[in-house]
């Protein structure tokens, strides 16, 4: 098929647009949408100028998604003097995987000279996935105890770097399974508080929630399918790490990734429209929840992070590996 924009052989087919794209039109498009979601969340503040420019921590993977987003963010904003990129890699300790993706990062952030740091489990916890999947103490799937320490030190050294955003490449795909797995799982308050972290526009965002003390989240690639950040990638030769984490075992996102994959073929635009949907629903339940009682923070007993208990939900995780 041809380019229905410029007759140009064609490189893709949106089938929830019944677009199709050359190369040139295809990279424009994902460009496009991006920064249209940077501006409909509203991620510059009005207040920012390049005497007050605004900090934003890039959490960089390797992988495709995260690597994307970083090239974006570097071609849109690297000549703005309102703001500054921080890109943060994290090195769980997984023998031969993230090592990889670590030099895909470098690869990629020497390139731009872009500021780039790499953080560690050993350095930070004493500690490396590999064992923490063997011994398992609190038989566990290995993403959850993955998913508390690396929130941990994205969130930490968002606010040691004086981030004012921490971005993240969550893709459409990622969103539209997290949107329907809320959904019927019944989580109304973690719907609550998805907006509250990472949805809508800044502006709109409750002010009252948990999420205060943290630095606030964006996810600029939420609009764009996991196959066009693939073929983005791909088209731009950009160096991603592609090798799935020897961990990774998440069952039931596994399912709703194969039950939206399925609809979005016999029904092209399911995502779009979940997320559309959802995203109204979370802004009113999220503004509901902001009225309610909400539990006071306090700060880790041993940490110093936010926490709703004396000891918070890494540390608590900390211990029982290292007594195990």
């Amino acid at each position: 098929m041809d380019c229905d924009k410029c007759g140009a052989s064609a490189v893709m087919h949106a089938a929830y647009s019944g677009l199709h794209l050359c190369e040139r039109h295809f990279l424009r498009s994902v460009e496009k949408r991006v920064k249209r979601r940077i501006r409909e969340d509203a991620l510059i503040d009005n207040r920012t100028t390049p005497d007050d420019p605004e900090t934003w921590v890039i959490g960089l993977s390797g992988g495709k998604d995260s690597v994307v987003l970083t090239d974006l963010l570097y071609d849109t904003f690297a000549e703005d003097p309102r703001i500054e990129l921080v890109a943060l890699t994290i090195h769980e300790g997984i023998e031969g995987y993230r090592d990889a993706s670590v030099d895909a990062c470098v690869e990629l952030t020497d390139g731009m000279e872009l500021r780039h740091e790499v953080v560690s489990y050993a350095s930070e916890f004493d500690l490396e996935m590999d064992s923490v999947a063997e011994s398992d103490p609190e038989n566990m799937a290995p993403c959850a105890y993955c998913g508390v320490f690396r929130r941990d030190i994205l969130s930490r050294y968002a606010e040691q770097y004086g981030a004012d955003k921490l971005l993240t490449g969550h893709n459409l795909d990622d969103e539209a399974q997290t949107a329907l797995m809320n959904v019927l799982e019944g989580d109304v308050k973690q719907i609550a508080k998805h907006f509250d972290a990472s949805l809508g526009p800044f502006p709109d965002r409750p002010s009252g929630s948990n999420n205060e003390p943290f630095v606030p989240r964006a996810k600029p690639l939420r609009d764009i399918p996991e196959k066009e950040v693939a073929l983005y990638a791909h088209l731009k030769d950009l160096p991603v790490h592609m090798a799935e984490c020897p961990h990774a075992s998440e069952a039931y996102r596994g399912e709703i990734q194969e039950l939206l994959l399925g609809l979005e073929s016999k029904h092209p635009g399911t995502r779009h429209s979940i997320m559309a949907g959802y995203e109204e629903i979370a802004h009113v339940v999220a503004e509901q929840y902001d009225t309610d009682e909400q539990p006071d923070l306090q700060d880790c007993e041993r940490c110093g992070s936010p926490t709703t208990g004396d000891i918070c939900r890494k540390c608590q995780l900390v211990e029982s590996i290292h007594t195990a």
